[in-house]
C-alpha cells in the first residue's frame, strides 16, 4: 500500500493498522486523517485504488463513505 502511494507521488502519507473501529457489520474500514473520512467495505485493491483517486482529486469517495 505504501509503495502504491509513494507510485503515485503521494509521499507525505503514513499508513498504519489499527485496532477495531467498531464498524464490523461495515467493514474492512479505513479512515482518513486529518479529514476524518470513514470508508467501509474496502474489500479489494480496486476499491483502494478508487479511494486513493479521489483522494488525489481533493475528493472524497462517496460510494465507500460511512
Amino acid at each position: 500500500m505504501e509503495r502504491e502511494l509513494s507510485d503515485r507521488g503521494l509521499t507525505d502519507v503514513i499508513v498504519s493498522s489499527t485496532g477495531c473501529l467498531k464498524v464490523c457489520d461495515r467493514g474492512p474500514a479505513m479512515v482518513i486523517y486529518p479529514e476524518n473520512w470513514w470508508y467501509g467495505k474496502v474489500e479489494n485493491e480496486s476499491v483502494i485504488d478508487e479511494i486513493i483517486d479521489a483522494l488525489e482529486d481533493g475528493k472524497t469517495a462517496e460510494k465507500y463513505i460511512l
